[in-house]
């Protein structure tokens, strides 16, 4: 079997219960076993923010989620987005 197909998942989404949130930072703890992401949002003009998700993974995740973070960065570099549908405002 052709090892590329063999690892392709088919993804699917809610759109209705799968919201997007917007991070104003992220703090990220470690330990020898993995990360966590708290990602946060800035509660309006206050010195708080609200985590608006944890995310976990292990050391090996994320040192593949580093690289293909820096990989799409540097694809779209200077395109002003990721590719997606370009509002007309």
């Amino acid at each position: 079997m052709d090892e590329k197909k063999k690892d392709e998942v088919a993804v699917n989404i809610n759109l209705d219960t799968t919201p997007i949130f917007y991070t104003d930072s992220i703090f990220i703890t470690a330990n020898p076993d993995g990360l966590v992401f708290d990602v946060m949002q800035k509660l309006g003009n206050t010195n708080q923010a609200r985590i608006v998700s944890r995310i976990g993974m292990s050391r090996e995740h994320a040192k593949k989620f580093a690289g293909e973070l820096g990989k799409l960065l540097a694809i779209t570099e200077g395109q002003g987005g990721t590719g997606g549908k370009k509002s007309k405002n």
